[in-house]
């Protein structure tokens, strides 16, 4: 194995995600306020979302089927209402910090991965905009530490894509089978094992939507993974 693929919302950074999501779209809603009301703006955002996460089309990025959807529903053009986002994501999204619960073992876990000799990859879903992942990784303090991290901009697919996991192992050139994904979404993250990697259910803020099952590789704490990387525990054994 040779490089580890981290989750970032739930994983790197402990976090109730959906009360956080929650917070984010109400912040999102009251900045744009004046430009779409909230009954307007949210319908947009989620329709393009899902049809971000469910396409299939490799040829176009995350942020192209995001905004190609957004705009075409919405009759703007990406002018009148892009630098808006921009602008949020600049200089209010990351007052959010106050909904998350970073912790200092996170950055452990990253170093002990470094020591050990593996590379890192930062996998969280791109779903977001490079600014707003970047302003996470900080929370978590691990974004000078990640060789890689999947934003928006850059990818093809989203999770639960078993093809999104695929691209991640050639962003990093190398096979699955080099890689473990380490996350703490059943659905979303084990889902690599599917293609080759292997995984680690990390148990601490735990996502399970119950099907389809996964069963992980390993599974514990963020303390039990800072151990089992640390020590060389199981699939850390021969690294």
């Amino acid at each position: 194995m040779k490089v580890c693929c981290f989750d970032l919302d739930g994983t790197l950074l402990p976090m109730d995600t959906e009360s956080f999501i929650r917070e984010y779209i109400n912040a999102l809603s009251l900045y744009m306020g004046d430009i779409f009301p909230s009954d307007q703006l949210l319908p947009l955002i989620w329709d393009a979302t899902k049809t971000m996460i469910e396409n299939q089309d490799e040829t176009l990025t995350n942020e192209q089927v995001f905004q190609q959807r957004f705009l075409s529903l919405s009759g703007m053009k990406k002018e009148e209402i892009w630098p808006h986002f921009d602008k949020f994501y600049r200089e209010q999204f990351p007052t959010l910090k106050k909904y998350i619960q970073p912790s200092p073992i996170s950055r452990q876990i990253i170093q002990a991965a470094l020591d050990r000799g593996y590379r890192v990859a930062v996998a969280t879903n791109p779903v977001f905009p490079r600014m707003a992942i970047l302003e996470r990784m900080r929370w978590a303090q691990v974004e000078d530490l990640v060789e890689w991290v999947s934003v928006y901009e850059e990818s093809y697919l989203c999770k639960p894509n078993p093809g999104y996991f695929l691209e991640v192992a050639q962003k990093m050139e190398v096979s699955p089978e080099d890689c473990v994904m380490i996350g703490n979404d059943v659905q979303e993250d084990l889902v690599a094992g599917t293609v080759g990697m292997k995984t680690y259910l990390v148990t601490d803020c735990l996502i399970d939507r119950g099907n389809p099952v996964y069963k992980p590789d390993q599974s514990g704490s963020l303390e039990q993974l800072y151990k089992d990387i640390q020590e060389g525990n199981g699939m850390f054994l021969h690294s």
